[in-house]
């Protein structure tokens, strides 16, 4: 398996860890996200990754265990009842599978903040931006385990400095907080994502 590969199922696993631990009367109670509950932060993770891996398969996302589509900024409609772990899970399995292909993980991707990248890299940037914020998202939202891995964050912290000013304009995140002096990489990274800690 590839580093990228490695780094994705250990940030998915864990993901996917706070999703089942999710009481159930949790769902609906808001997250750090502006205008987002625990649900729609689980959704919206769901949608991105179908918007990747429909780039690299040339195909156009479809709807699937309850949880619909959407513009990838976006959370999709969720129907009652819906599984979304068995849907995360699903994307996780596809994402893998892709990204132990050489062949897939190499595509280039059209364009977004990084530029025209293969997909592996988006996905060691972008995918481990959006899989570590958002499970502590979903965690502060619905009182799980908030912490995060710290070498994960420190390496993801990094590799998203030379992009902030295009991730900023994309609303992939907000404006940075200043950190306190004696900050640990988790609160460094989430005020540089603009999360308040």
């Amino acid at each position: 398996m590839s580093d990228t590969a490695d780094h994705y199922a250990h940030l998915a696993d864990a993901f996917l860890a706070r999703v089942r631990a999710t009481p159930d009367d949790r769902w609906d109670a808001h997250s750090p996200c502006r205008g987002w509950t625990a649900r729609d932060v689980v959704a919206h993770v769901i949608n991105g990754h179908r918007g990747i891996l429909a780039a690299v398969h040339g195909t156009p996302p479809s709807p699937a265990h309850g949880v619909g589509i959407s513009p990838m900024a976006e959370a999709p409609a969720v129907e009652p009842g819906a599984d979304l772990a068995a849907a995360f899970l699903a994307c996780r399995d596809d994402m893998l599978a892709m990204l132990r292909d050489p062949e897939q993980a190499g595509r280039p991707l059209p364009g977004g903040p990084l530029g025209p990248v293969p997909v592996e890299v988006a996905v060691e940037v972008i995918g481990s931006l959006e899989l570590l914020g958002h499970t502590w998202d979903l965690a502060r939202a619905t009182g799980g385990d908030e912490i995060l891995d710290q070498d994960a964050v420190a390496r993801t912290h990094q590799a998203l400095l030379p992009y902030h000013a295009a991730l900023l304009s994309t609303g992939a995140f907000d404006r940075s907080l200043p950190a306190p002096e004696s900050a640990d990489a988790q609160t460094a990274f989430l005020c540089f994502i603009g999360r308040r800690p």
